[in-house]
């Protein structure tokens, strides 16, 4: 797989908020963090999990956007070579493979939308594409928080698209998928995940 070391991965992190700071930041290392964890329990490269989180979203180092970012992170990645990192920017917001499922604006060329549309139809989805997905939507920029919590946190932001329920189902299939992987609840694998849910700390 083509991605940055660690120590590249949190530099450019780091560079990216000083750009455009905000609580994206620490979203993306809870992402990574999480990923990491349960990478070590079902035989993923827990590094490049790691990496893969901490990057799914620096194309906001480009500024405020919507489905923008996902594209500007792309192109920031592959053009230092690193490929599978930045396929991870396309795929981290699509839980199911279709350009037209996505809370938020289009605020993109229709240019960059038909590319964003052939990518997703034409690439089959990893074991990382799944664990990102599911680890950008059990992640708080304070830490890990149910699955629940992060869904209607988006639909508070975004509204409540008829296209909502499906992705909803798609992501719970990701957390049982997952789970069956750890051989248990990815929850139990994150203690502090009740008390930052309900705000307890």
């Amino acid at each position: 797989m083509t991605f940055p070391s660690i120590e590249q991965a949190q530099a450019m992190l780091a560079e990216a908020e000083r750009v455009n700071p905000g609580p994206w930041g620490d979203h993306s290392r809870t992402a990574a963090r999480v990923a990491r964890t349960i990478a070590e329990r079902c035989g993923l490269d827990a590094g490049a999990a790691y990496v893969m989180g901490l990057l799914h979203d620096i194309g906001r180092r480009q500024g405020p956007s919507h489905i923008q970012h996902i594209l500007d992170g792309y192109r920031y990645l592959a053009a230092q070579g690193f490929d599978d990192a930045a396929a991870i920017c396309l795929t981290h917001s699509y839980v199911i493979p279709d350009a037209a499922l996505y809370h938020g604006e289009v605020d993109c060329t229709p240019e960059d939308y038909a590319f964003l549309g052939k990518f997703l139809a034409e690439r089959p989805y990893t074991d990382y594409d799944r664990l990102i997905q599911l680890c950008d939507a059990l992640s708080f920029s304070e830490g890990p928080v149910l699955l629940e919590k992060r869904l209607v946190n988006v639909v508070m932001r975004y509204g409540l698209p008829d296209f909502t329920l499906r992705k909803w189902d798609a992501y719970f299939g990701l957390l049982r998928y997952f789970d069956e992987k750890v051989g248990g609840s990815v929850y139990a694998l994150f203690p502090d995940v009740v008390e930052i849910t309900f705000g307890l700390r």
